[in-house]
């Protein structure tokens, strides 16, 4: 497994790789999550192919009052397991070899980027694509692989790709979650033992959303709200979502939507937050409780 810190040493790795190169866009603290998009890469570029992942924990996308300084960092473990993954290549740069001047050029998501999330965290998706495009830029990988659990990114991440004619192939991997149903993320380190007992209420009250898909998208929001009444965890927004633009799915009577759609949550359990999501699918005899 080739390391490279620095992009001269990713450009002459990048010369001896073998095609097809299937990228893992990371920030670190890599968890079982994370080794499921590197088994998804590896069945991807198959046995004569190119892994590759990268781990940097991207200023851009942090806001003044958020976590940038305390996200954990764990390079020697993470180099672990991209090796036990069979990844060949790592690109692990730091922030002044990103960006070595300041980035004056960014990329603006649109409209499906400035909800939800968008809304929340002002700015955040600017600088998820931004390095996002750099990344592909630098790396050059024929298809990228990114979790589920970030729907709204993975959302935008396409239609980068698609709008700007880069292409690249966007994969998705399901969410990969706890017994009990907590999604996996690298903040969930930060809850205490009292917050880890309470967050699984999120998903539960995704499932019971799901759930109740043959009512419509008003059952669906009226179920999943009903479980997370009288709880502690502090709820940004719980939106049904179309599965490819990201717009809200109106309610009821005002047309019948058909198709995925996505029921998707933020919320803080103590001081950390956390989100996570399900696909239901509307118009079918399916409908989701996972993902």
């Amino acid at each position: 497994m080739i390391v490279a810190k620095t992009r001269a040493e990713l450009a002459a790795a990048r010369e001896k790789t073998t095609a097809p190169l299937v990228l893992v866009p990371t920030m670190g603290a890599l968890h079982e999550g994370h080794r499921a998009l590197l088994r998804r890469a590896r069945e991807l570029a198959g046995p004569g192919g190119t892994v590759a992942v990268s781990i940097f924990v991207n200023p851009l996308q942090f806001g003044p009052s958020e976590d940038l300084d305390k996200y954990p960092r764990t390079l020697e473990a993470d180099l672990a397991a991209c090796a036990a993954g069979q990844v060949d290549l790592v690109f692990a740069p730091s922030a002044r070899e990103m960006y070595p001047a300041e980035q004056r050029v960014m990329v603006d998501p649109g409209p499906a980027g400035e909800i939800l999330e968008g809304e929340f965290r002002p700015g955040f998706f600017r600088g998820v694509l931004t390095v996002v495009l750099k990344l592909f830029s630098l790396v050059r990988p024929d298809t990228a692989v990114f979790g589920q659990k970030d729907a709204q990114q993975l959302v935008l991440v396409r239609a980068m790709s698609a709008d700007l004619a880069l292409g690249i192939a966007v994969e998705a991997v399901p969410t990969v979650r706890a017994a009990d149903g907590l999604a996996l993320s690298s903040r969930n380190k930060y809850l205490n033992s009292d917050e880890r007992a309470v967050a699984p209420v999120l998903h539960r009250a995704l499932s019971a959303g799901a759930a109740h898909a043959s009512g419509g998208p008003d059952a669906v929001l009226a179920a999943a709200r009903a479980v997370l009444e009288g709880t502690s965890p502090r709820v940004d927004y719980l939106a049904l979502v179309d599965g490819r633009s990201y717009r809200p799915v109106r309610p009821d009577g005002d047309f019948e939507f058909s198709g995925s759609a996505v029921l998707a949550i933020a919320a803080k359990v103590g001081t950390t937050r956390l989100i996570d999501n399900v696909i239901i699918e509307f118009g079918t005899e399916r409908h989701a409780a996972g993902d």
